[in-house]
Order: C-alpha cells, then structure tokens, then sequence
C-alpha cells in the first residue's frame, strides 16, 4: 500500500469514511471524482491531493506522518522503502537523565552502520545519517529510543517515524521485539540477550574485555537489520487486511 492509496491523513476522513471510498472503487488519489462525499469534504480531499503529489515528487513524506495515526504510519514505507533507515540503541539504563548511549547502529539500503560512545558516536554524525534518510522506523522508538537520543545529543529528530510496535500491535502482534521474531518466522544467529545483559556487556568493555564489546555491537545490529524483514511483513499483513480487503466485493 502506498501513500496515494490513503484518505485518512484529510481532516473529516476517518477509517470508515476512507474504507467507504476504497469500496466505491476509489483506492487512489487518481480515481477520485468528488462522489461518495459531501461538497465540503470533496474539496477538502481534491486541496490535500494537489498538495500531496507535490510533496512526493520532492519525496517528502513529512506531511502524510504528521496526519496519519501511529498505527498507520507503515502505509508511508512503500514510497520510502530505499531510503528507510532501521534505528536501535543500547545504553547503560533506562533514564536519559543520568544514563548513556553506548552504541547506535542503523540499517539503510543493505548496509549497517554501528557508532560507538567514546569512539564515532556523535551527535554531528546522527544528524548527518538522519538527514539522509526519508523515514525513521524504530521498536519502541518513540517512547525510548528518539526521546534518548534527543536528551543525551541535543538533538531534535524531524525524521517522518514509523515505531513498528504499533502496527504490530494492529497485528495483535504483542510483546518485544524478539518475542514478535520468534512468532512470526524472524531467525537469530545470536543466543538471546536482554537489555540487562547489554549493560553488562558495556561495563565488562569499560573493564577493559574488547569481546564484550564486539558481543554488544553484534546484538545491537541484529535488532536494527531484523526489523526490516519485520517491517516488510508487517507492512504485507496490513496491506491485505485493510486495503485488500475493502477493495473485495462482499
């Protein structure tokens, strides 16, 4: 699903006005004609489809995450899916007050990147790997690991942001991240390990043991590399379940 599929980021369309939409076959903004809806509502969808083809022939996608629901921000990926980066953190806790980042990794276009604290872990090099991203997804992100980041590098993350834990909520796909891979098919060449053992892990590197610090990293980027097949199911799973299948005849 795409973003020119969407009705619901237009104030006055929610989930059964748009699902109404896709049933009177119109399932993109090309097939719109002003029926189905009032006057007042057609000139508002007809306003937000004009300005909305200007914002994705300058791929920006700001706009439509701004007005689209967490739980419905994945319809944003398919227009993005090159320029994706996938984010996760460790850090030595839980408070971004009197705790610290440890390692950062990101995943984009095939390639991950990991930045660690006292080495290449800045808040100049953040900034420079977020601008170059179209959409940020994270598990959890929105609630730890932006808000982190933000307090520990003074740094404010405009990034469009998917958090998967959303969508898959929508899913009825609960708990953590490793829980959600095991569910549904997601392997891991590492043995299981917990935020806690990630702090452990630091301080044995602090200590002076490198090993722990290469387990850190390698468990730091198997979470950011596996949330894209993540995202790439979860994104499948929604698109048939709310778009497939409206557009069904009954």
């Amino acid at each position: 699903m795409r973003i020119e599929n969407s009705f619901i980021p237009v104030r006055g369309v929610g989930e059964t006005t748009e699902r109404r939409l896709w049933e009177h076959g119109i399932t993109h903004w090309d097939e719109f004609d002003g029926s189905v809806v009032g006057e007042t509502l057609a000139d508002r969808i007809e306003a937000f489809i004009d300005e909305g083809w200007n914002h994705l022939e300058q791929g920006d996608v700001s706009p439509f995450a701004e007005r689209l629901p967490a739980s419905s921000r994945w319809r944003l990926y398919e227009n993005v899916r090159s320029e994706t980066c996938f984010l996760d953190i460790e850090t030595t806790g839980l408070d971004a007050s009197c705790n610290d980042v440890t390692t950062v990794s990101l995943h984009r276009g095939g390639d991950t990147k990991t930045f660690v604290k006292d080495r290449d872990l800045t808040a100049d090099r953040l900034s420079r790997e977020l601008e170059d991203s179209s959409l940020l997804v994270t598990f959890n992100g929105q609630r730890f690991d932006v808000p982190f980041l933000e307090t520990c590098y003074d740094l404010e993350v405009s990034v469009p942001h998917v958090d998967l834990m959303y969508p898959c909520k929508k899913l009825g796909l609960d708990g953590g991240l490793k829980e959600i891979e095991q569910e549904i098919g997601i392997e891991r060449e590492l043995p299981d390990i917990s935020g806690r053992d990630a702090v452990r892990l630091w301080h044995e590197y602090e200590r002076g043991d490198d090993g722990a610090l290469e387990t850190l990293v390698e468990y730091n980027r198997a979470d950011t590399r596996n949330m894209e097949p993540l995202m790439d199911i979860v994104a499948d799973r929604l698109h048939e379940q709310v778009f497939e299948a409206a557009r069904q005849p009954e």
